[in-house]
């Protein structure tokens, strides 16, 4: 008998096909599944979950039998790791398949906000070019600073590529990093005030929650750009939509927020900011790898191996 497992939100068609193979699965997101779910929770020892959705405490508790959560995803911050630990409850993430496309996202939301690029195309479909109303210049990243906040795989992805536009790079780590060259410093606010984009790439948890807060939007500065592709918690929204209002920063480009996917009205009439839904690693490739990372997890628990990317 195949064995069940939890399916929490959907995955690509291919890589769902092949749990469908290899395992009884149960799709949480499907209204016509509540029944048998609630039948099979003591059998159901495996839960794939995404990062932004993770797993609470009450959903760990609902099935007894649980012994591996598979998160489809790098973020940790929806899953109490000490908890599901002291359960004997692997954890896992997809590391690495992941760190360009994130990184790519966030070099293109710099561009599209130094260059207007999604003003630019409204500015077009509006007719407004044809009718002979100015645009307003960009600005280049050549000879920019970028502050990376956070150094981990996409922080350093996220910093080679900025090197090829030209420009120098900075960052804050928790942990020192001697091996990049690039320049190291001491605080959020220091790194902002030293940067002329603030690529916001720091690891979600309790200690980085508003890590962007107020002072350090200050410090970047009327003329600075913050660029988030990490997590909508490590930012004060409340001191940054204030900042794009006041004029404190010159812009944002933001691929991730707090309670999204419904996000704050006073976002969509924000000035000089572009929005992605969360879109950092949703390119077809990486999706498949991922999945391929959550089966190769899966396959080692139920063959009574170590998952080789648990981070718990």
């Amino acid at each position: 008998m195949k064995p069940e497992i939890l399916l929490v939100e959907p995955m690509l068609d291919v890589i769902e096909a092949r749990l469908d193979e290899a395992y009884l699965v149960h799709r949480r997101y499907a209204a016509n599944e509540q029944e048998a779910i609630e039948k099979a929770k003591p059998a159901i020892r495996a839960v794939v979950t995404g990062g932004g959705t993770g797993l609470s405490n009450d959903q760990i508790d609902y099935l007894p039998a649980l012994g591996i959560i598979a998160i489809n995803g790098v973020g940790t911050d929806k899953v109490d790791l000490v908890n599901a630990r002291c359960r004997d409850i692997d954890v896992t993430t997809t590391p690495g398949v992941l760190t360009d496309d994130v990184a790519d996202t966030g070099i293109a939301l710099m561009l599209s906000v130094l260059r207007h690029v999604a003003r630019g195309d409204r500015f077009v479909r509006e007719g407004r070019w044809a009718k002979g109303e100015t645009f307003p210049l960009g600005t280049s990243p050549k000879g920019k600073r970028m502050g990376i906040l956070g150094l981990g795989q996409i922080g350093r992805a996220l910093g080679r590529r900025a090197e090829v536009f030209g420009m120098t790079i900075g960052y804050w780590n928790r942990s020192p990093q001697s091996d990049t060259g690039w320049i190291a410093h001491s605080t959020p606010k220091e790194l902002a005030a030293n940067s002329d984009v603030l690529a916001v790439c720091v690891a979600a948890n309790a200690a980085t929650e508003g890590i962007v807060d107020a002072d350090v939007l200050e410090a970047l500065g009327w003329e600075g750009v913050i660029i988030n592709v990490a997590r909508g918690s490590v930012v004060d929204e409340n001191a940054l939509l204030q900042a794009l209002k006041d004029g404190t920063i010159a812009g944002a480009g933001l691929d991730v927020f707090v309670g999204e996917p419904t996000i704050r009205e006073e976002f969509l009439t924000s000035p000089n900011t572009v929005l992605m839904p969360h879109q950092g690693s949703a390119t077809r490739e990486t999706r498949i790898a991922m999945g391929e990372l959550v089966l190769a997890n899966l396959h080692a628990f139920f063959n009574g191996e170590k998952p080789p990317t648990t981070v718990n």
